[in-house]
């Protein structure tokens, strides 16, 4: 029997009703520090973190629709009340909703490397947007990457290097979920692992002033 996804109001975020910059306490009902999953697909990541970590907002980002409703489905069932999800294109809404030094982390896990060389200007981590994320994060706060792209992986690590100015690398902390041997512990990752393939990560702080 087909599973039917239902929609949670009280978990999906609509573009149409945001006004302007996004207001984190009012969206969630209380003070608390912000993370931001970039591409949140089914939404494993969100699910586990926010079990693990409830003092903690979390902000799911995604654009494909069957993954939207399907985390919405997921999210709404558990009943978390710290995690809100969003369909929409993650690099306008960063640019345009998201405040100054409102963000604690944005975790960035698997991005589409969009591997051709024609394509490269569609991939979301380049200096446009790590200037955003920048923009937004809080001193001390936190970008956490996994790729299992190497040359991507590379890409990033020039652009981290560029910004060294404002950003000082830290250590990768792995996801609740992450088991031995993972990082992240989605199902992208374990596929990727039995795959044999390599998973890169970087983590970088945004140095206090």
């Amino acid at each position: 029997m087909k599973r039917i996804l239902r929609d949670y109001p009280q978990v999906s975020l609509r573009l149409e009703e945001l006004d302007g910059r996004i207001d984190f306490v009012r969206v969630f009902g209380r003070e608390g520090p912000v993370h931001i999953d970039v591409g949140s697909g089914r939404a494993t990541f969100l699910l586990s973190q926010a079990k693990a970590r409830p003092e903690v907002n979390f902000l799911g980002i995604e654009w494909a629709n069957k993954y939207y409703r399907y985390a919405v489905d997921r999210i709404g069932r558990w009943g978390l009340a710290n995690v809100r999800i969003i369909r929409t294109d993650v690099q306008t809404f960063i640019a345009e909703f998201v405040p100054d030094s409102s963000v604690n982390c944005y975790h960035i896990y698997f991005p589409d490397p969009w591997p051709k060389k024609r394509h490269h200007k569609r991939r979301f981590i380049k200096l446009e947007n790590l200037n955003q994320m920048l923009r937004t994060l809080r001193p001390g706060g936190i970008v956490q990457i996994a790729t299992d792209h190497e040359d991507y992986y590379q890409v990033i690590e020039e652009l981290l290097i560029e910004r060294a100015d404002v950003l000082e690398r830290i250590d990768f902390v792995p996801a609740a979920s992450a088991k031995e041997g993972e990082f992240v512990g989605t199902n992208y990752e374990r596929k990727y692992i039995g795959d044999d393939r390599c998973v890169y990560t970087i983590a970088a702080r945004k140095k206090s002033d």
